[in-house]
């Protein structure tokens, strides 16, 4: 670290201190704190977070007298031997989650809530004596060596593995690094006037406008994350979408909830952008713990883009740099119906979107026959598809290959035709000799039906209900401003009226590229140009045209 980091950080715990009212390392009035990653761009649950940092054999004892509630300080104190040995120390959660199951086993507890304070007291134990016998010395009892050892684990966590691979694939410079956040601690878990919750200013998958989140009373962060107990709603339109019995925090938290509700707003018309909060109620008094730009569906983007260019939040500019062109073309595929039920077979790339259902077939000559002649639909299966397959692909439902990947013969020719595909599932072992694809004991056989999700790779057993894409107001509007920016004309690419007809219906202001041997392989035609090409004279030749 550079010389002067240890001196700033020390006065910036002195003015917290001060402003608290708490010591730290104090046993009668200790200041307990978070440690907290802070990149430029939002990486959700990418790097480590340490809380209840501060807390010790003495302090402990200060907070229980301090809270008046030994059980919440007990179980402070476990969560922090738990995040800090996991994170700074290198112990595996599972050493921990195991101690706490013995303990509930004994006592015939469901619920960590089940828990005595003098049950949290034998954990604690429990759990020092899991760190002395992993690391052959003790749990740090020292505060101070605590603070450092959990900043530098926040700043080692960019170079993590889960951080790293998620900055390749979001285009992260590596180069940016990550800032460390030091926080007075507050407690979600000091009582029924307590809560923690995730919220966001607008709804992540539709962009309603509508506030949208979760709490979990009586509980910290990792609770609502963790799924152990059912999270209550913060809004009654949220409780009633859900169906819950549980009451949300508008019911049971009123004045909370619209100090909450306000905050919202602030934020939103602040950063110009849907954001994503994590908050707690400590005692009744509400604190906001951290904000960052909220990951949202295409869907969302779109109508979230659109609504705050209406309400002056954004410029119409702003608006369409915000919306990633290649991310559009899922809204222009039938998608899954997502309320359907549905049974696995297996996994690939999502090499083309869409979502497509048919039988199956392992030939490209078996595709244009059971089409052309038995008037079905149907999916295409083979190992790898080559340049020969185009006219069973044409005539295909969606494309399922065993082999290739995003840049495939298989996958590049379905993103050309919009036809769905999976490409690379290399669970699923294909036996042309049988007609059959076997996956983990389940065989499916020529004719039977599955189903293709070309936006996640996933590869369904039968017929699962599609749901045709809507061109909502949102996305005329977007495509319209557009139109007043762009100074790039667009041509489509068109073989068939159907696909000139689609390109007018789209914007498109021509036809920029028209292949004529792709028209070839439309079954009416392919005979008749077979016949052209093997004929021995002219006249045979124009007959075969005529």
């Amino acid at each position: 670290y550079p010389a002067s980091l240890k001196s700033e950080v020390m006065a910036a715990l002195a003015t917290v201190e001060e402003i608290i009212g708490l010591k730290f390392g104090s046993v009668a009035d200790p200041l307990l704190v978070s440690v907290r990653s802070g990149a430029r761009a939002s990486m959700p649950g990418m790097m480590d977070t340490i809380l209840n940092l501060g807390l010790n054999d003495q302090s402990v004892e200060g907070l229980a007298k301090r809270s008046g509630d030994s059980r919440f300080a007990y179980d402070s104190y476990r969560r922090f031997i738990q995040m800090y040995s996991n994170v700074v120390l290198g112990i595996d959660h599972h050493n921990f989650e195991e101690v706490l199951e013995e303990v509930k086993e004994d006592k015939a507890y469901h619920l960590d809530t089940d828990l005595t304070a003098d049950d949290w007291k034998k954990v604690v134990a429990k759990y020092k004596d899991k760190v002395k016998e992993q690391l052959g010395r003790p749990f740090p009892q020292d505060v101070h060596e605590q603070l450092w050892g959990a900043i530098g684990a926040v700043f080692g966590s960019w170079m993590n593995q889960r951080a790293i691979t998620y900055r390749r694939l979001h285009e992260i410079p590596e180069s940016w690094g990550t800032a460390v956040s030091v926080q007075s601690m507050v407690f979600g878990n000091m009582g029924e006037d307590c809560s923690t919750g995730v919220c966001f200013t607008r709804n992540p998958s539709t962009g309603d406008n509508d506030f949208y989140g979760e709490f979990l009373v009586n509980a910290q962060g990792e609770d609502v994350v963790a799924g152990i107990r059912t999270p209550q709603q913060l809004t009654l339109a949220g409780k009633n979408a859900q169906s819950s019995d549980l009451p949300a925090m508008e019911e049971c938290m009123p004045e909370v909830f619209k100090e909450l509700n306000a905050v919202r707003h602030k934020l939103e018309a602040h950063y110009r952008d849907m954001q994503d909060m994590e908050f707690t109620v400590q005692q009744n008094r509400l604190w906001m713990l951290q904000t960052r730009t909220g990951k949202r569906t295409t869907k969302a983007a779109l109508k979230i883009a659109v609504d705050m260019a209406r309400e002056g939040l954004i410029s119409r500019k702003d608006a369409i740099k915000r919306i990633d062109p290649t991310s559009l073309d899922q809204l222009l595929h039938p998608t899954l119906d997502p309320k359907a039920p549905r049974k696995i077979l297996g996994r690939g790339l999502p090499a083309s979107p869409g979502a497509a259902s048919g039988k199956v077939v392992f030939s490209a000559e078996d595709a244009e026959d059971w089409v052309v002649n038995r008037k079905e639909k149907v999916i295409l299966v083979r190992v790898e598809t080559s340049p020969e397959d185009i006219g069973g692909m044409h005539v295909s439902e969606g494309i399922l290959t065993t082999r290739g990947g995003m840049t495939s013969h298989a996958a590049v020719v379905a993103r050309g035709m919009g036809t769905p595909c999976v490409a690379g599932a290399g669970e699923i072992r294909v036996d042309y000799a049988a007609k059959t694809i076997k996956v983990a004991g389940q065989v499916v056989k020529e004719g039977e039906i599955i189903t293709l999700d070309g936006s996640t790779g996933e590869v369904f057993i039968g017929a699962v209900p599609t749901i045709q894409p809507e061109m909502t107001g949102d996305f005329g509007t977007l495509m319209e401003w557009v139109d007043t920016i762009r100074t790039l004309k667009v041509r489509a690419n068109a073989e068939t009226p159907l696909d000139a007809a689609t390109a007018r219906k789209f914007g498109a202001e021509g036809i920029g590229l028209c292949r004529t041997e792709h028209m070839f392989f439309d079954p009416k035609r392919i005979i008749a140009m077979r016949e052209m090409i093997l004929a021995e004279k002219e006249a045979g030749r124009r007959a075969a045209l005529a």
